[in-house]
C-alpha cells in the first residue's frame, strides 16, 4: 500500500490557496459534515475546546470520507507524546501552538522526525501505516508530514524570520487574539495595532518564501489577508457559526411569543 499524500503540504509547496475551517465540537458528525461544506482543510482544535485526544482519530476518520479535504490537527501543547499520539492516529499535518522561539520550533521538529533526525517513537500497528500495510512508512514519513507552527505574541514576532527558518518548519500561522492580548489589546483583534501587526507579519513570511496562515471570521479581513500573502486562511468556527445562525433564526421569529 502507498504513503497517503498530502495535499495540503503540496498545496502550500506549490503556492495554492488552501481555505479552511475551525472545528471545536467534538466527535465525528461534526467534523464529517464540515468536510462536505466545500472547504479546502479542517482544523480539530484540541487547544481551545473541549475536544480530547481519543476524539481526535474518529474526526480524522469523518474527515478521510472526502479525499479532497485536508485534515490538520491542532495540540493543546507543543509535547512529543501528544504529537506522537496524532501522528499514529493518522494526521498528516499539525499546527503547533504558542511556538516563541526556534528553538521551540525545534523542539516540535524533532517530535514529528523519527530518529535519527527526531524523537518520535515507532509503533509498528497503527492508523497512520494503515496498520502495517504502508510498506517502508517509517523511511518516508516525514516526506507526507507538514509541520505549522503558531506565533501569536510579540516576542515570537521579533523572532519571526528565525522561527520560519527552522529545517522541518513548513509554514507559520499567526493567532490574532493571543497577539492582541500580548500587545495590551486583550478581546481586540481588531484593532489598528494588531491589524498593523498581523500585516506586517505577513509580508515578512512572504519575504522568507515560508507559508502564511491566519484565522479571522472577518471576510473582509480575510481576503485582505490573502492579498497579502497568506497560503492557508481559516475563515469560521464552527461553534460561532452555530451561534450566529441560532442568534439569526431566534430574532427572526420573536414576534412569534
Amino acid at each position: 500500500m502507498d504513503m497517503p499524500r498530502n495535499r495540503f503540504k503540496a498545496a502550500l509547496r506549490e503556492g495554492r490557496q488552501q481555505i479552511g475551517i475551525w472545528n471545536t465540537l467534538g466527535g465525528n458528525t461534526v467534523p464529517e459534515l464540515l468536510a462536505g461544506c466545500g472547504f479546502d482543510w479542517v482544523l480539530v482544535d484540541t487547544e481551545h475546546s473541549p475536544v480530547e485526544a481519543c476524539q481526535v482519530m474518529p474526526a480524522l476518520q469523518a474527515i478521510s470520507g472526502y479525499p479532497d479535504v485536508s485534515a490538520v490537527v491542532r495540540p493543546d501543547i507543543n509535547d512529543v507524546a501528544l504529537i506522537k499520539r496524532y501522528l499514529d492516529m493518522g494526521a498528516q499535518t499539525l499546527l503547533i501552538p504558542y511556538v516563541q522561539t526556534p528553538e521551540e520550533a525545534e523542539a516540535a521538529v524533532r517530535a514529528v522526525r523519527y530518529p535519527p533526525r527526531g524523537v518520535r517513537g515507532v509503533g509498528g500497528l497503527v492508523r497512520a501505516s494503515r496498520f502495517g500495510k504502508v510498506a517502508d512508512y517509517v523511511e518516508h514519513a516525514e516526506e507526507e508530514l507538514c509541520l505549522l507552527v503558531q506565533v501569536e505574541t510579540q516576542e515570537a514576532l521579533s523572532r519571526l524570520e528565525e522561527i520560519a527558518g527552522v529545517d522541518g518548519v513548513d509554514g507559520v500561522f499567526i493567532g490574532p487574539a493571543d497577539l492582541a492580548a500580548s500587545m495590551g489589546h486583550r478581546g481586540q483583534a481588531a484593532h489598528l495595532e494588531v491589524v498593523a501587526a498581523i500585516e506586517d507579519a505577513i509580508g515578512r513570511l512572504k519575504k522568507t518564501g515560508v507559508p502564511a496562515g491566519i484565522l479571522t471570521v472577518d471576510p473582509a479581513f480575510a481576503r485582505r489577508c490573502v492579498e497579502l500573502g497568506t497560503t492557508f486562511t481559516a475563515v469560521g468556527i464552527d461553534m460561532a457559526l452555530m451561534l450566529d445562525g441560532l442568534a439569526k433564526l431566534s430574532n427572526s421569529v420573536s414576534d412569534l411569543r
